[in-house]
């Protein structure tokens, strides 16, 4: 079997906003989701769909698919993971080992695993030796609405759709409070700061907020790569940390190795996709660190990351993004039942193909 084809598709879907307040991204209105979709085709038939990061920078890694990564696969076969990996990570040195070179190898690599579930006839969780699992706990992950009023209403519909943890992306003490009080104090509230603060600032805010008992901080600091800071957030601040969306698996060690982390979070549309993604769970796992993986995405890296969170020996909790479409290609595959649960696909490889009449309505030209 070799590789006769890559093609990236980028898909915009429309938000539906629920509410007067329209949640924002790096200080912009965010009202739609971008999807840079890779279609990995072979000269069996066997097709295979993977998904690099696309939010706000969606053409860095179309290209580089499209110009360098690509072509490199190209009659190459596809079933041989790792010796083409190996080979796309050697030769994407020079491109940096981070960003967008990175998420195009996560893209081809998801793609891999999606083909080689296909052939095996099994679903990515079995291949990866998980046992049958038919649906998964979810966290609600709400956009930044900044307005408490705004967060509590959010809150409050995500328990309403079942969820039973929440997650709120607030740097100022108001509204996360105001997620509290409408949560109640029994369901797990997670923050998730976006490197908004300095070391000291963090480890203030921390114990400001110690009373809400929080399942984690995340991403409290920039820059990131602070480990040792990191740490002394988590030693000084009384609230567990959580970090790692934007992490490869040499920062990990670093992290860990740091005492940083309460909770892991490789992305696998980001970290070089599934084949990193089980490097990473294996390395918490010698360090006793809890992995719950960013999962930000609507399309086959969502997919992927419900997978590899199917396949842990231990229950952990999948990330959905707090955003609804009219429609989107996967349809139900992507949004959480009447339970705040996610359904694991069960046909083979990731379970789901595109709608390609929904594929084409969105694709961005």
């Amino acid at each position: 079997m070799k590789i006769v084809g890559v093609e990236t598709i980028v898909v915009n879907m429309p938000m539906i906003i629920d509410g007067p307040v329209v949640p924002r991204m790096a200080g912009a209105p965010r009202t739609s989701m971008d999807t840079l979709l890779v279609r990995v085709d072979t000269d069996e038939g066997v097709t295979g769909w993977g998904e690099g990061f696309g939010h706000r920078i969606f053409s860095a890694t179309k290209a580089v698919i499209d110009t360098i990564v690509g072509p490199m696969c190209v009659g190459r076969d596809p079933t041989a993971i790792n010796a083409l990996v190996g080979d796309l990570q050697r030769n994407l040195v020079g491109a940096g080992r981070n960003g967008p070179a990175m998420f195009a190898l996560s893209a081809i690599d998801i793609a891999l695993w999606d083909i080689a579930g296909k052939i095996a006839g099994l679903p990515l969780y079995r291949l990866l030796g998980g046992s049958l699992r038919r649906e998964l706990p979810a966290y609600a992950s709400l956009l930044r609405y900044a307005d408490p009023a705004a967060v509590e209403m959010a809150v409050e519909r995500s328990l309403g759709r079942g969820y039973r943890h929440i997650k709120v992306h607030e740097i100022t003490e108001a509204p996360i409070r105001a997620a509290r009080a409408a949560a109640g104090p029994d369901v797990p509230l997670m923050v998730d700061c976006t490197r908004a603060w300095d070391v000291e600032g963090a480890i203030r805010m921390a114990r400001r907020l110690a009373d809400l008992d929080l399942v984690w901080i995340e991403e409290p600091i920039y820059p990131p790569e602070d480990h040792g800071g990191l740490a002394r957030i988590r030693r000084e601040g009384g609230v567990p940390t959580a970090a790692g969306e934007n992490a490869m698996l040499a920062d990990f060690r670093a992290m860990f190795e740091a005492g940083s982390l309460t909770y892991a979070q490789p992305s696998v549309a980001k970290v070089g996709g599934v084949s990193q993604m089980l490097k990473v769970n294996a390395l918490a796992e010698q360090f006793g660190v809890t992995v719950v993986p960013h999962s930000a995405y609507f399309g086959p890296g969502f997919l992927a990351s419900v997978h590899c969170v199917a396949a842990m020996p231990a229950e952990t909790l999948v990330e959905r993004y707090d955003a609804d479409f009219d429609e989107n290609p996967f349809g139900d595959a992507i949004n959480p039942n009447s339970r705040g649960c996610i359904t694991v696909p069960q046909g083979p490889g990731l379970g789901v193909d595109p709608d390609p009449a929904v594929l084409e309505r969105l694709r961005v030209r």
